[in-house]
């Protein structure tokens, strides 16, 4: 992902500019340093999602540099790199926790490829080590905002189905919070305290797609320079949330089909299957009924997915939460802004009759915008948007009783859906 934070350390400058150049150009955001001593200051002072390092530096050398990385944040992931190869070196790294060794003369495909897989397994760990910190808070639905009566369906349903193994088919409009109710169904089953891995099957091309969800083996095509674990085995014994499913194209579907009726995978370049043990949940925002009346969906594939469904309101059709909504994302934008902000009665009434297409995840951006934007003290009318505006002026007014957010009902919904 374009942004992640890359530090290479090298006392070789020209090094330093090539990789740098090369990195910066795949969007990544890179810092470099010329010593060990710097570079352990730098992870002590910034948080970074990979170390690229040389062995060979005067003074605190590449190895040295391992081990203090990893004392200060052991999920970092560190890559040793060498001007001359050694098998003793390179043992003596991985044995440290040296997520890989590289020769400086390797082709650029190659670090590339390295410092992806580098970055997938870092998030991966940071997910599950939040999650699992968050584990101890989410024995009620304290973290999903609604008290309406269509959302308190869902937690109803979500209860049921929770500590069951069964495939569920969660379906609702972008930004209804499809993947905070896969969360709140893997928190609550008897899976917890294993991985929740999602991935975003419209978000990548098949190629890549199919790599990320079942690994590969060493030669399968050009770049695969060694084994990849796909996520089907990183989430075992877990939660696998595969959103935007009917994004998938066909070749990828049948894949699916085996694992939910196997229970194995074969990675690309494969030939033996892989059992696997992972709970699936997975999102759409698309009709697939409709789909696989077209031909655009396997249908063996939807009756197997859509075991237990959920069907998520939008916003539109549950008012009554919008209140609570705003004031939490009120609060949010407050604290990182430092200003302190109250909606005003017509804006909040313009809010709620609004029809908010992009639903929860478009009205937090509202609120955030109004909060930085606005030099009052108070967000009015004039502080939103003028499509919202215009497109709440005319529509039936929502009766909305004066209650104000208590703080005994926000200590109870404190995070949106």
């Amino acid at each position: 992902m374009p942004g992640e934070k890359i530090l290479i350390v090298d006392d070789e400058k020209s090094m330093c500019q090539y990789l740098s150049i090369m990195l910066r150009k795949e969007g990544y955001d890179v810092v470099t340093v010329n010593s060990g001593k710097k570079a352990v200051r730098a992870v002590k002072e910034s948080n970074f999602d990979v170390v690229i390092t040389d062995i060979k530096m005067e003074g605190m050398d590449g190895i040295e540099v391992l081990k203090s990385v990893k004392e200060i944040d052991s999920t970092i992931p560190v890559i040793v790199m060498t001007a001359y190869a050694s098998q003793k070196t390179a043992i003596e790294a991985l044995n440290k926790g040296a997520f890989y060794y590289l020769i400086k003369r390797a082709k650029n495909e190659e670090i590339k490829m390295v410092i992806r897989n580098a970055l997938d397994i870092h998030k991966v760990k940071n997910e599950n080590v939040f999650l699992k910190k968050q584990l101890k808070k989410k024995s009620d639905f304290k973290e999903i905002i609604g008290k309406s009566e269509e959302i308190q369906k869902v937690f109803n349903l979500v209860d049921k189905v929770a500590d069951t193994d069964s495939t569920i088919l969660i379906c609702g409009e972008s930004g209804t919070g499809k993947e905070l109710i896969a969360k709140a169904i893997h928190y609550r089953s008897s899976r917890a305290n294993k991985p929740f891995v999602s991935i975003n099957c419209g978000a990548l091309p098949e190629n890549l797609l199919e790599s990320e969800l079942f690994g590969h083996v060493k030669g399968s095509f050009t770049g695969a320079i060694r084994d990849k674990e796909g996520l089907f085995k990183v989430a075992s014994g877990g939660t696998f949330f595969l959103d935007e499913v009917g994004e998938t194209s066909p070749a990828i579907q049948v894949k699916l089909l085996r694992v939910l009726q196997e229970r194995e995978i074969i990675p690309v370049g494969g030939t033996k299957p892989i059992k696997v043990d992972v709970r699936l949940i997975a999102a759409t925002n698309a009709d697939l009924e409709k789909e696989v009346k077209d031909d655009r969906f396997r249908a063996d594939l939807y009756y197997r997915l859509n075991v237990i469904p959920i069907n998520l309101p939008p916003l539109r059709d549950r008012r009554d939460d919008i209140p609570l909504l705003i004031d939490h994302f009120l609060k949010i934008a407050t604290q990182k802004t430092g200003k302190v902000k109250e909606v005003s009665k017509e804006a909040m009434e313009c809010m709620i009759n609004y029809d908010w297409p992009g639903n929860v995840r478009e009205l937090e951006n509202i609120i955030e915008r109004a909060v930085i934007l606005e030099e009052t003290d108070e967000i009015t009318l004039d502080s939103l948007p003028e499509k919202i505006r215009n497109k709440s002026v005319g529509t039936k007014k929502i009766v909305m009783q004066k209650a104000q957010v208590t703080l005994e009902c926000m200590a109870f919904y404190n995070v949106y859906l």
